[in-house]
């Protein structure tokens, strides 16, 4: 037989498990990719997370998501677990140690004070004379020595306040000395001290993928490759044949850290070293990270290119959303003008994506007052989070809060529709690394939604933009020539608009596209190994 069965169910081409660490809500690539894979024959598993509260599943077209609940006791780091003799010598140890020690002192200056009050107010009520006269000697030593205690106990406990900010931190002398000296010491193995919570993904995904019993992983970034080349590695040495596939979203040397220490980069990059060379297939998003993919693990073959582009308006739109909810009515898009409170003629730019200072939103909010009328809409995955609340603030200290608008994201098959209601589209990205090598996927999404762009001189996007003549160009986290870029394409829009009918521009631009490069590479793979008999 040329298939397999796992609790009855048939696999069809092949069974393959997609690891995600996200809860897959708000991330389209993976989203698409999982229900692609499905419709065209592949029993797809998509196994993503929660941080916090139960796991739950439900299917994306004929593909099954289960989320995972995430339990992360290896994600503390040192300082929160141990005493730091070195850094904060006065501090407590970590847990409820200081908590108790301050709340205890506390108590006994209000003890202090209130036998004292009772002496001179009900005499009678605090004992015999004898033991007034002896009560009086030692609340007079008691008074400074409590008060004594205290300000040691709020020293004390000041020093582990800033011991467990450092500790998390991570910047310090020490914690460089310690990262290069486990690097130099484990090299590719040096993620087991520095980042050892990679192993929390682990003992969450681990169980679960050997159950499946795939005959392909699909692993999205650097922390699923991990978690999926040990799974490989399993199921080869139980004597089952599996394949492993990379996607690769970022160049990971060249990201701005999720978390800014001495540990981050270095821990995470060693993780990705160690098991680059377990992959049978790396994808990822486009031929500038292809090249430094392949300089940077010595890959033998070429990584398959897989853009971050949209499904092609229209065609799936009923067919996804009836699957999310047999009675939505796949035409009821939201309507991003009514969501900001603006009517038609007003001119509306549009940024959709996941927020950050390196992604230039604060530049734009500080055009504002240089575009006089202009609305601007963040569409993000949490219209009020802390930093858009921060962004709300800045434009109502600049006179413009009514003309910048949060609203949240839609479904992957929405987005298009839901951003042609736009003037323009805005790509305002700095320069780091990652953002210089790739079209990022709000690209593409504003391309099919036939929207001018205004993107930052960051290399891959400004040098399409000004090919195809879609957009207008601008100096990255230049606030005066990002107004000068809105102003043109908002004076004469038609030229970027009619820049689309090129033929063939944005058909190459389409998910349907790059599914079929996912199927053939998955059937590839598949097709290498010689698939198990189902014992009956």
């Amino acid at each position: 037989m040329d298939t397999q069965s796992v609790g009855g169910k048939s696999a069809g081409k092949g069974r393959i498990v997609m690891l995600v660490d996200n809860k897959v809500d708000g991330d389209s690539r993976v989203q698409k990719a999982a229900e692609s894979a499905a419709a065209a024959g592949w029993d797809v598993t998509l196994l993503g997370l929660v941080r916090s509260g139960k796991g739950r599943s439900w299917m994306l077209g004929d593909a099954e998501v289960r989320l995972l609940p995430l339990k992360a006791p290896l994600a503390k780091r040192h300082a929160e677990r141990h005493r730091s003799l070195l850094r904060r010598p006065l501090a407590y140890p970590p847990g409820p140690l200081a908590a108790y020690r301050r709340q205890w002192a506390k108590a006994w200056r209000a003890d202090v004070a209130t036998r004292r009050a009772a002496l001179k107010v009900a005499p009678g009520a605090v004992g015999t004379p004898l033991f007034r006269q002896v009560e009086g000697v030692r609340l007079r030593v008691a008074g400074p020595v409590s008060n004594i205690v205290q300000r040691w106990v709020g020293l004390r406990s000041r020093h582990s306040k800033d011991a467990q900010q450092a500790g998390r931190r991570l910047r310090g002398p020490l914690d460089r000395l310690f990262t290069a000296s486990w690097t130099a010491a484990k090299g590719k193995r040096a993620w087991r001290r520095l980042e050892p919570a990679l192993w929390d993904y682990e003992l969450t995904y681990g169980p679960e993928i050997d159950a499946l019993k795939p005959d392909l992983i699909h692993a999205n970034d650097f922390r699923m490759l991990g978690v999926g080349a040990r799974a490989t590695v399993r199921a080869r040495a139980a004597g089952r044949s599996v394949k492993l596939v990379w996607d690769a979203h970022e160049f990971l040397p060249g990201v701005r850290p999720w978390e800014d220490n001495a540990h981050w980069i270095p821990g995470n990059t060693a993780h990705e070293s160690e098991y680059a060379p377990y992959a049978d297939a790396v994808v990822t998003v486009s031929e500038g990270l292809s090249d430094l993919l392949v300089e940077r693990h010595g890959l033998t073959e070429r990584p398959t290119v897989v853009l971050n582009a949209p499904d092609r308006p229209g065609e799936a739109d009923a067919r996804v959303a009836a699957d999310a909810d047999p009675e939505a009515d796949p035409e009821a898009v939201p309507d991003l003008r009514e969501l900001c409170g603006v009517g038609p003629d007003v001119p509306l730019i549009v940024y959709s994506g996941s927020p950050g200072p390196q992604r230039g939103l604060g530049d734009l909010v500080e055009t504002l007052p240089k575009l006089d009328g202009v609305h601007i809409a963040f569409v993000v995955p949490n219209p009020t989070s802390a930093y858009m609340e921060t962004l709300l603030a800045r434009a109502a200290e600049l006179g413009a809060g009514d003309r910048l608008h949060t609203v949240p994201y839609v479904p992957h098959w929405q987005v298009v529709r839901f951003l042609s209601a736009a003037d323009a589209g805005c790509i305002p990205i700095h320069h780091w690394p990652n953002h210089e090598i790739a079209l990022i996927t709000k690209f593409f999404e504003y391309s099919h939604a036939r929207l001018p762009l205004v993107v930052s001189d960051v290399r891959t996007m400004s040098e399409v933009t000004r090919a195809t003549g879609q957009g207008e160009v601008f100096t990255a986290e230049d606030t005066d020539d990002l107004a000068r870029a809105i102003k043109q394409v908002l004076a004469d829009p038609e030229p970027y608009r009619a820049a689309y009918e090129k033929p063939g521009l944005l058909e190459g631009w389409t998910w349907e596209a790059q599914a079929e490069v996912l199927d053939g590479l998955y059937s590839t793979l598949v097709g290498d190994r010689k698939k198990p008999e189902v014992r009956r």
